[in-house]
């Protein structure tokens, strides 16, 4: 402290001016300038050897980025997601794990997901675990604006906004992935497409990929098919705790939902024929029965056909169900299920809506080519009036009515969603070394756990076998 107090006490630069007078001359000028030049060498000395001792420490973590539509909106969406946290109990106390054990410290997570109440807990809890995380929507019209704005105000990087042009789309993805991410979190493999085909200075960085679509995971498939896939994912989609709940109760219940934001009509005594019966088809199917309308199902495949019609629906080709309905849902991944020729044989007044990933199910271009007239009737409906006179309904311009003209799916379906995507990726971070570029199932003991931990958070308790029943279980020798 001495020795500190000793080269500080005396000021380099004194107040009095520095300049010559008539008492002063050149060398004596000279001399002082010395002595205050040693005097400033001695203090650099010291605090240099301060510095050399004390340890920096410099954060990798990036600076926030983020492009939203409006920063004000966050109060509000703060609500929101407080809401679907008291509903997503599993994925809360996955939470409070990861606040202990920060699995993901010093990793980079981007996801392309749909930005609504539910994504924001998935993504507060991966934020909780350590991990960076960079977010862009995955459809242009599905994005809660004041969600995206709580998320940046909570130090995400968000690139989201409702009413996203094809050009801005693919910015906001590109912004995520100049993250660098570790780990993808897709919603129809949009980030891991753009990564093969052309961020593949990418591929050496990231670890593995999430998928929790029909859609994507088709896709994903056919490119491990064809030895395309250059790093693994993981199939959240096809898991039972996402697929028996999420594609079958959320689906069915916030389609019907979006259609009757966007509408208000009347369910009771309608026709409605709806393309597709896999888990998604069957939960429309299931929700527009029981609130009274007369289903009508459109099948490519054979068992599912047939299965549609021993669950109680009349079963018919497009080409003959166009004549008769009167709300049109496609549910297929496939495109152009809905073609012009089928247009053209609809009623007067029909509505299509479309509850597949991507908004090709609808063959807009045929629809366009109809229309004399087109024009929006009011949020999320679009009249098009074609040269017959007829006029025929689009909703959401053909994209996810589910999110586009509603909120989505229910937060309680979600929850084991979304705590599927937060374990699985803890399990990559352990497994990742040992994968190769294939689609691989969920862990069956993560399945397992999430619904434990589903039921636990229900109050319900369900019996465990004996062990005489494991051992017949597993045994072949006792029959008869």
């Amino acid at each position: 402290m001495k020795e500190e107090e000793e080269i500080f006490a005396t000021p380099i630069i004194k107040a009095e001016s520095m300049k010559m007078d008539g008492e002063k001359n050149l060398l004596e000028y000279l001399a002082e300038i010395n002595r205050r030049l040693v005097e400033l060498n001695k203090r650099v000395d010291y605090l240099w050897g301060i510095v050399k001792e004390t340890p920096i420490k410099i954060s990798r973590e990036p600076v926030q980025k983020f492009k939203i539509k409006d920063i004000s909106l966050a109060d509000k969406g703060k609500l929101k997601i407080e809401w679907a946290e008291k509903h997503m109990p599993v994925l809360m106390k996955i939470r409070k794990d990861f606040e202990k054990t920060k699995p993901f410290a010093g990793l980079t997570i981007g996801a392309c997901l749909h930005v609504t109440k539910e994504t924001a807990v998935l993504v507060e809890t991966l934020k909780a675990g350590g991990a960076v995380v960079a977010l862009c929507g995955s459809n242009p019209l599905s994005t809660q604006d004041d969600v995206a704005a709580t998320l940046v105000k909570k130090g995400i990087n968000v690139f989201a906004w409702r009413g996203l042009s094809n050009d801005e789309y693919y910015w906001c993805l590109n912004q995520v992935l100049d993250f660098r991410p570790n780990i993808t979190l897709d919603d129809g493999a949009d980030l891991i497409s753009n990564v093969h085909s052309k961020r593949q200075d990418l591929l050496k960085n990231i670890y593995a990929d999430q998928e929790e679509t029909t859609t994507g995971v088709i896709r994903l498939k056919a490119m491990a098919k064809s030895n395309a896939l250059k790093y693994p994912v993981i199939a959240v989609n096809d898991t039972p705790t996402k697929n028996l709940f999420d594609n079958y109760y959320g689906t069915g219940q916030s389609s019907l939902d979006g259609i009757l934001r966007a509408t208000n009509i009347l369910y009771a005594g309608k026709n409605m024929v709806v393309c597709g019966y896999g888990q998604c088809g069957k939960g429309v199917t299931t929700k527009a029965r029981g609130l009274g309308a007369n289903v009508i199902v459109v099948e490519t495949n054979p068992v599912k056909a047939l299965q549609a019609m021993m669950d109680g629906f009349r079963v018919m080709p497009i080409s003959d169900a166009s004549r008769i309905g009167d709300v049109f849902v496609t549910v297929t991944g496939n495109k152009n299920v809905i073609r012009g020729e089928h247009i053209r044989e609809m009623k007067n007044g029909a509505i299509m809506a479309n509850a597949g990933h991507f908004n090709v199910e609808i063959s807009i271009p045929d629809l366009e080519k109809m229309a004399n007239d087109k024009r929006v009737i009011k949020d999320n409906v679009e009249e098009y009036e074609l040269k017959d006179g007829k006029k025929i309904y689009l909703l959401a311009e053909g994209r996810l009515v589910n999110l586009a003209a509603a909120e989505g799916h229910p937060s309680e379906v979600m929850d084991m969603s979304f705590s599927n995507q937060a374990l699985v990726c803890e399990w990559i971070l352990k497994n990742y070394k040992n994968l190769d570029g294939e689609v691989y199932n969920v862990p069956k003991e993560i399945d397992d756990k999430i619904a434990e931990l589903k039921l636990e958070s229900m109050g319900i308790k369900i019996d465990s076998l004996t062990e005489e029943q494991e051992k017949y279980l597993s045994s072949w020798e006792e029959g008869t």
